[in-house]
């Protein structure tokens, strides 16, 4: 079992920034391919960002492409999401999760075994 915690968010203005952390505990946490979804009222959980095992690769959707940063500390067991440049667009629900490293840059939810229990990022115009 991993057990992941998210925090760091908040409400923010147009064009601001922000950190979401995820700390995780539990198994081996460098064994983890890990990533980060949104879900806004009303929409489907859409994909963020995604980092591998050792951080040396990242993967990110096209809509934060240039703004969020994604990047881990193993030493930390934590997991971060710096987002530069926020619009309105990325008010959402923002969740961490955890997949087998084979699945490593995976933008897929289903191959994430574990889930947090999200943290809430508001953009106000």
């Amino acid at each position: 079992q991993v057990q992941l915690v998210e925090s760091g968010g908040g409400l923010v203005q147009a064009g601001g920034s922000l950190r979401l952390s995820c700390a995780a505990s539990g198994r081996t946490f460098s064994n983890y391919a890990m990533g980060w979804f949104r879900q806004a009222p009303g929409k489907e959980r859409e994909f963020v960002a995604a980092i591998s095992l050792k951080g040396s690769r990242t993967y990110y959707a096209d809509s934060v492409k240039g703004r969020f940063t994604v990047s881990r500390d193993n030493a930390k067991n934590t997991m971060y999401l710096q987002m530069n440049g926020l619009k309105p667009e990325d008010t959402a629900v923002y969740s961490c999760a955890a997949a087998p490293g084979y699945y490593s840059g995976s933008s897929d939810a289903r191959r994430y075994e574990y889930w947090g229990q999200g943290t809430q990022l508001t953009v106000s115009s």
